[in-house]
């Protein structure tokens, strides 16, 4: 009989089946293993509520996590998870269950114990993955209305991390990498031009966005256009912001181990002129 079969039950949410496409895996899903046993089908009706973990080692660490967590708190996660799934274009990555449901038991028992974890790279985050940080507040909102524990705006930052890295299918280590990268730059700018940004404002956030499409460009070897007279002019007109320019793109290439074309320091100069004529 073409299905899902199960090979044997974890728990009332989880379980391993043998999958008609893919062979053995994890199976997740609110309700999945509920009075089930072994050769059993799972309906139909239940497949846009489960989720199928294929990779053997995100299967091993799910299970890894399974002696962590009560079925309820289990479930409420479950739930977060199926939700961006409905909220995103395309699919998730599978790390996802993995990645957020140990990210979110260690938050939950954090503000349990009167803990709060410091998110240095909050402003960035927002800054660069709007829509994303839109949906990991619904995911606390989630979470407070299941569990009755409400997580500080510093962890929607991070749980924003593990979305975005979930959508656009990059390891969480990458995606923070590039957020730290932005903030370290940001935090030369300031330095180097002797002011303060508020995190709040438009020309911040233009800044942030200029910077990480200046990356994304980098990442992808996408050549821009160099204009050789505006490039003269600017390193003779604004030789402060030129330099700074300059010591940016060295920052980038250290970073990210690729090069940087050398239009990209005329268009931060430019970027860098306007901020430096806004504060004056």
């Amino acid at each position: 009989m073409e299905g899902i079969h199960i090979s044997k039950v974890l728990n009332n949410n989880v379980a391993i089946a043998v999958h008609p496409s893919y062979g053995e895996t994890v199976v997740i899903g609110k309700g999945v293993g509920f009075n089930r046993k072994k050769g059993d089908v799972l309906p139909e009706d239940l497949a846009d509520k489960m989720f199928v973990l294929k990779s053997e080692k995100e299967q091993a660490n799910y299970k890894k996590l399974l002696p962590n967590i009560d079925e309820e708190m289990q479930a409420s996660i479950i739930e977060t998870i199926q939700h961006i799934n409905s909220r995103v274009p395309g699919s998730l990555n599978e790390h996802i269950h993995v990645g957020l449901t140990d990210h979110l038991l260690f938050a939950l028992n954090r503000v349990q114990n009167g803990m709060e974890m410091k998110n240095p790279f909050l402003r960035e985050t927002i800054t660069l993955y709007p829509f994303e940080y839109e949906v990991a507040k619904e995911v606390i909102e989630i979470m407070k209305e299941k569990t009755g524990i409400g997580l500080p705006e510093g962890e929607i930052g991070f749980i924003t991390l593990h979305i975005h890295s979930a959508v656009v299918n990059k390891e969480l280590a990458e995606v923070n990498k590039f957020s730290q990268l932005v903030s370290h730059l940001v935090g030369l700018i300031e330095d180097q031009l002797d002011f303060k940004m508020d995190k709040e404002s438009v020309d911040y956030m233009r800044l942030v966005r200029h910077l990480r499409f200046t990356i994304d460009r980098v990442l992808a070897d996408e050549k821009i256009d160099e204009p050789q007279k505006i490039a003269k002019l600017l390193k003779e007109e604004y030789p402060v912001c030129y330099n700074l320019a300059w010591k940016l793109i060295k920052i980038m290439q250290k970073n990210l181990l690729k090069p940087v074309y050398d239009a990209e320091a005329v268009y931060l100069t430019m970027h860098l002129q306007r901020l430096q004529t806004k504060i004056k």
